[in-house]
């Protein structure tokens, strides 16, 4: 049978991601995210046969009982698992790919009182960490992670991790600190702790200067692969490099402070 089968798949992703589980007795018994998926199944089914309220009294019931509010119209795929779960509240056309994980406190919620599409679709492998806020109809890509407490309300790339209010990529931000850092060292200059979002304003001004610096070598190298091109060998002297005992004086006065 198609729910039964789809049962142990929801108490198999119980296992891969709670530690806490003990026995598929204890999870089937005291997992209200396992009891919440099974009024769903039942309520999503009465919902696709347009039996709208016995539906919604399915759902009720079912939020009664576990403390989670999944509307009957979401479309939910296999392995969705909702950690503790109490709080979490899921819209009538949000869409939930398959492997999801939402934590307690979560809302896939609307923007809009318009009919339609008015709430998020996750892809599959998302995860949502708890107190997150997901609105409107905007879309998750797959493996994508919201922090706790997060707000989003713009579409996210596919394995992005979103944090903050209002949420923000920070795979970006790492990335480019990562190349600001193989730059400093490409010079010869050893830029640890530097980041755009330290607070000492010395290191603001050398996180500055780096992005500028590279700004303007990327520059000079279209530059020289032009004059290249023309025949012009005026870009073949290499320049100095920077080496760490350059800077051993910066060192000190800042080990000093």
């Amino acid at each position: 049978m198609a729910w039964l089968k789809e049962l142990r798949e929801d108490v198999a992703s119980v296992f891969e991601r709670d530690p806490a589980a003990r026995t598929t007795l204890e999870v089937v018994l005291t997992y209200p995210g396992i009891h919440a998926l099974i009024g769903h199944r039942l309520a999503h089914a009465l919902w696709r046969r347009h039996w709208s309220a016995l539906a919604r009294y399915v759902s009720a019931v079912s939020r009664f009982l576990t403390g989670i509010e999944i509307h009957p119209g979401a479309c939910i795929g296999r392995r969705f698992f909702i950690d503790h779960g109490m709080g979490v509240v899921i819209g009538e056309t949000a869409e939930i790919g398959d492997d999801v994980t939402l934590y307690h406190g979560v809302t896939l919620g609307g923007t809009s009182w318009r009919p339609g599409k008015r709430h998020p679709t996750l892809g599959h492998g998302v995860v949502v960490g708890a107190g997150a806020k997901v609105l409107g109809p905007i879309h998750v890509g797959d493996g994508a992670k919201i922090g706790s407490n997060a707000v989003v309300v713009k579409s996210v790339p596919a394995q992005a991790t979103v944090v903050g209010n209002p949420g923000r990529i920070i795979n970006k931000a790492e990335d480019r600190h990562r190349e600001r850092l193989d730059y400093a060292q490409s010079l010869g200059f050893h830029a640890y702790g530097l980041d755009a979002g330290d607070p000492d304003p010395v290191a603001q001004a050398i996180v500055s200067l780096l992005d500028h610096l590279q700004a303007v070598d990327k520059r000079m190298d279209v530059f020289c692969q032009a004059m290249r091109a023309a025949g012009m060998n005026l870009c073949d002297a290499e320049v100095p490099a920077l080496k760490d005992e350059d800077f051993a004086g910066v060192r000190d006065q800042g080990d000093k402070g």
